[in-house]
């Protein structure tokens, strides 16, 4: 079952700390430490929030859902830091699921569902884990063919190792996203209890309690800051705007709503952006955060767990179109079919009435979500720069180029690029991909399978 730790905390008591903040403010010299004012009166109570996002806490979460990350914990609140397992880098992450603990996971937070319900969702999971298992090793050897056609430099080494992380991060389309993962979540006081008040579904409020029972066990002077909304009347839209099935996409759709104009923009120079992003800390570059673009995407629920990383790019809330995402390695084991059969698989448990935050979390990797996205210059150059470098993976590399092309015309396209493209040296140092460096002027966004 999910486990939650404490692993990093003040060091100092947060009363006194929220207390000394306060003061600050309100002394024309420093206030002397440990002299507390009562700080739910005088600052949480009145609204006087900013105090408290001096104290943040470090949790291990351990056993959650994908799902209950991309649509729980990531969705909405972008007040955190956040370090997850990764569906590339962590070998074996699907290889040998332990069926018995998804069992579990799904009583333990949906036992609404009858017997015959809950027997056909776990019917449904080793189905699909037997289309990833049936294949992963046809998948490797084609993701290495393919490495060795796309990235000639790329050494016997990075083949052996990337081979099959790499086919594993695409084969997993077919995976639902109630398997397990883990992560580092840090938060600051105020985030936390705004996340605790708002929690929507099972695991958020069993989570969100958690966490805040471990700060309780420390600081109990804290425990007025929690409390629960009555009733979050909240569904989530991915299942309520959900209209059927809606085929397949072998590449990830985006369109330009709007931009502002190009003599808008200030051209931060290449060392702004790497290794050090400082584009949102520059003051001569501030008027690029209140010019912006805004934009429409259809990707996979993978993807979108990747897109959730840019926290300052704002998003609408997501829904399922119906469409499953193929990428190259699956799509040349001829296994549209499957992927497809699979969406119609899902589809048979949504109209069983199946709660939303279960159906969401049963969703393949490869359920394909639309949202727009709002994003300021800094915040698209920002993005653009990591997610055009070909250690991204595929999908996510093709929507920020189809964004880079239809904005050809604005100046702003200049720097929508990484760290080799502008440089002509690559950024990721021992992680050089091994595409031809010397050809980037000629092509420097090709299509890729990999």
């Amino acid at each position: 079952m999910i486990k939650v730790s404490l692993v990093n905390w003040p060091a100092r008591d947060p009363i006194e700390g929220i207390s000394h903040a306060a003061r600050v403010c309100y002394q024309d010299s420093a206030p002397e430490w440990g002299k507390t004012i009562d700080i739910k009166g005088r600052l949480f109570d009145t609204g006087h929030h900013t105090t408290f996002q001096h104290v943040h806490y470090t949790f291990l979460i351990e056993n959650i859902s994908v799902g209950d990350v991309t649509f729980g914990l990531h969705l909405a609140n972008p007040f955190y830091n956040t370090s997850q397992r990764s569906g590339r880098f962590c070998a074996g992450m699907f290889a040998k699921p332990d069926f018995e603990m998804l069992g579990s996971y799904i009583r333990r937070y949906w036992p609404e569902i009858d017997g015959d319900i809950f027997a056909d969702v776990l019917k449904y999971i080793k189905e699909v884990i037997d289309i990833y298992g049936s294949h992963i090793e046809k998948a490797v050897s084609k993701t290495k063919e393919f490495i060795k056609q796309e990235r000639p430099y790329a050494n016997d080494k990075y083949l052996e190792q990337n081979g099959p992380k790499i086919a594993q991060e695409q084969m997993r389309v077919f995976i639902p996203v109630v398997f397990p993962t883990a992560l580092e979540f840090t938060i600051n006081l105020s985030a936390l209890a705004a996340l605790y008040r708002s929690a929507w579904s099972p695991v958020m409020k069993d989570v969100t309690q958690k966490m805040v029972n471990l700060v309780l066990e420390k600081w109990t002077g804290l425990n007025f800051l929690f409390e629960r909304q009555k009733d979050p009347q909240y569904i989530f839209p991915a299942v309520g705007g959900y209209i059927g099935l809606g085929g397949k996409r072998k590449k990830p759709c985006l369109d330009l709503i709007s931009s502002d104009r190009s003599e808008n923009f200030i051209r931060p120079e290449s060392e702004d952006l790497h290794p050090l992003d400082i584009l949102h800390f520059s003051p001569w570059l501030m008027d690029n955060n209140v010019s912006e673009i805004k934009t429409e995407i259809e990707i996979s629920v993978a993807t979108m767990g990747q897109d959730q990383r840019h926290r300052t790019v704002r998003r609408s809330k997501p829904y399922f179109t119906g469409r499953f995402y193929l990428p190259p390695v699956p799509n040349s084991l001829d296994l549209e079919n499957r992927g497809l059969q699979l969406m119609e698989r899902w589809h048979s448990l949504i109209i069983k009435k199946i709660p939303d935050t279960l159906i969401c979390i049963l969703a393949p990797y490869g359920a394909m979500v639309k949202y727009q996205k709002s994003a300021s210059y800094n915040a698209a150059i920002h993005e653009l720069s990591k997610r055009l470098c070909w250690c991204a993976q595929e999908e996510i590399y093709y929507l920020a180029r189809s964004l880079r092309e239809q904005l050809k015309n604005h100046s702003i396209v200049g720097v929508m690029s990484p760290n080799c493209v502008l440089t002509g040296k690559c950024g990721e140092g021992v992680r050089y991909c091994g595409r031809d460096l010397k050809r980037l002027k000629d092509n420097p966004f090709p299509e890729r399978r990999i």
